[in-house]
């Protein structure tokens, strides 16, 4: 039975795992912007710039979760589908300086980007540095 088991799977050993979620913050709106840019200030903010139908930002999006430890209480973490609110992308592009690319991450602090990096690099970024 153990050998049928370890073909074919036993229900016994079939979990389902717990999928993680991350503590993100809808950005929809080009008004919080200027509060993510106030915010920054006494704690750490950042936006996650994601195209839903590309298969690359969705890959780097899973890593980002499943790679994710930091505390709610250090950072804010939004969450900007950049296809549904493409107004919204752009004046994150003018109101802090960088350059469009997804996926992308920023990290803002004292009003300012201090890091952002796109596609794969997102994961390489150690977030608990800025905090």
């Amino acid at each position: 039975m153990s050998l049928l088991n370890k073909l074919f799977g036993s229900s016994e050993a079939k979990e389902k795992k717990e999928e993680k979620v991350l503590p993100w913050i809808p950005l929809v709106e080009v008004s919080q912007l200027e509060t993510i840019k106030e915010k920054s200030n006494t704690k750490t903010q950042a936006i996650f710039k994601h195209s839903t139908t590309c298969g690359i930002s969705r890959m780097v999006m899973k890593q980002f979760i499943a790679a994710y430890n930091v505390s709610e209480s250090d950072l804010d973490l939004y969450y900007l589908d950049l296809l549904n609110y493409r107004d919204v992308s752009n004046e994150t592009g003018y109101k802090f300086q960088v350059r469009h690319e997804s996926p992308q991450l920023l990290i803002i602090k004292n009003g300012v980007v201090v890091k952002h990096d796109s596609h794969g690099a997102i994961n390489a970024i150690d977030l608990s540095t800025f905090i």
